[in-house]
C-alpha cells in the first residue's frame, strides 16, 4: 500500500503488478515507464512478454487491512485486475479483501471492461468499477461498462488524446478527465475537456478535472474556459460540489 499524488485517490494498492497494451491510451504507460526504470520488469509491456510481465503479488493482498483511516483506494495502478492472464480464483481473493473492508472506497480501473461486465462480484457500494477512454476510439467501453453489476461506474478519460463527441453517460455515476504527462505527452484541447464536463453536467453525472496535459503529472488542474477563466473541478459520485475559479 502507497500513498499517492494522484488527486482524486488517496492510495495505491497493487496486488498484481504489469500489463500489456491494449489501445492508443498506452502507448505511453507512466506504469510501464516506473516498471522499467526500477526493474521490476525488464521488457516492454506489449503482448508478446505479457507472460514474463504480468505477476500476482498474494503477498500484498493483505495491505488495506493495515490502513485504519476510511480512505480511497485506487486498486492496480501499476497493472489491470481484469487482464486475461489474472486468474478467476485470484481475482476472487482481492474481492474477498475489498467486500471485507466497507470502511474504505476500492476504485477498479479496467481497459477490459468486457471481463469486468461478466464478473459476479460482490459489487457493494464500496467498490467502484472504472474504464479507461482515451479517444472515440474506445467509446464502445462506456455501453461494456454500463453492464457491469458495479453500484458505482466511472469513466478514467485521461490521457485524453483526442474528443470524445456525444457520450451515452447512462449508468455512469463519474467521469474524470486529463491530459497526459511524461516525457512524450501528447496534447489535450480544453475544448474536448469542456465538452465532455458539459455532458457529465447535463446527466448529473460527477466530474472531476486531474490535470492539464503537461511534462509533470498534476500540472495545470485547473479547466481553463474561453474567457480565458480557470476552474477547479473535484466531485465525486453523490458530491457536485461547485467548482472553484483560480484567482489571477
Amino acid at each position: 500500500m502507497n500513498s499517492t499524488t494522484i488527486s482524486w485517490t488517496g492510495a495505491t494498492w497493487n496486488p498484481v503488478h504489469g500489463c500489456s497494451r491494449v489501445s492508443a491510451g498506452c502507448d505511453h504507460c507512466y506504469a510501464e515507464t516506473i516498471s522499467l526504470k526500477f526493474g521490476m520488469t525488464t521488457k516492454p509491456w506489449i503482448g508478446a512478454n505479457a507472460r514474463e510481465n504480468v505477476r500476482l503479488m498474494p503477498h500484498k493482498l493483505m495491505e488495506p487491512y493495515r490502513l485504519k483511516t476510511p480512505s480511497k483506494i485506487f486498486v492496480n495502478s501499476m497493472s489491470d485486475l481484469f487482464h486475461p492472464l489474472v486468474p478467476d480464483d485470484y481475482i476472487l481473493r482481492v474481492f474477498a479483501v475489498m467486500a471485507d473492508l466497507p470502511q474504505h472506497v476500492f476504485q477498479v480501473l479496467t481497459k477490459r471492461p468486457e471481463r469486468a461486465a461478466k464478473w459476479c462480484g460482490p459489487w457493494p457500494h464500496h467498490i467502484w468499477m472504472g474504464t479507461s477512454v482515451e479517444d472515440a476510439r474506445v467509446v464502445h467501453r462506456v455501453a461494456t461498462l454500463r453492464r457491469c453489476g458495479a453500484a458505482v461506474r466511472f469513466l478514467s478519460c485521461e490521457p485524453l488524446i483526442g474528443p470524445l463527441g456525444d457520450l451515452d453517460l447512462g449508468g455512469i455515476d463519474w467521469v474524470i478527465c486529463g491530459g497526459e504527462s511524461g516525457r512524450d505527452f501528447r496534447p489535450m484541447g480544453h475544448a474536448w475537456a469542456r465538452e465532455l464536463r458539459d455532458q457529465c453536467a447535463a446527466a448529473g453525472v460527477a466530474f472531476f478535472f486531474k490535470q492539464s496535459a503537461a511534462f509533470r503529472n498534476e500540472s495545470g488542474s485547473a479547466l481553463q474556459e474561453l474567457d480565458g477563466s480557470r476552474w477547479v473541478y473535484q466531485q465525486f459520485p453523490g458530491d457536485l460540489q461547485p467548482p472553484e475559479q483560480v484567482r489571477q
